[in-house]
């Protein structure tokens, strides 16, 4: 792909977007850069190079699941501003 300013031109206004002079040598600039990378990318050998399933080889070391105790219902309604009988109130969200 050849990159030059009617193209960035043309880009710019199919995006909407108006560039200075200055602006379109900047990212005419940008864009050979770009374009040049990715060249080098698409030219490097990969034959020998098994596809990656995952970025990284590690795999997840999870903790047990241990039993602790919890607050009972009396605990856990001993600081509740509102409450009715066993359960916590809460102020009404939707409407009926």
């Amino acid at each position: 792909m050849k990159v030059n300013k009617s193209l960035i031109k043309k880009l710019a206004e199919l995006s909407k977007l108006e560039f200075d002079d200055q602006s379109l040598n900047k990212i005419e600039s940008d864009f050979k850069k770009m374009l040049s990378f990715v060249e080098k990318v698409s030219n490097i050998d990969t034959k020998d190079i098994k596809p990656l399933i995952y970025l990284n080889e590690e795999k997840n070391i999870l903790r047990s699941d241990d039993y602790t105790s919890n607050l009972d219902q009396k605990e856990a309604l001993k600081n509740a501003p509102k409450k009715d009988s066993d359960y916590f109130k809460v102020p009404t969200v939707l409407k009926k």
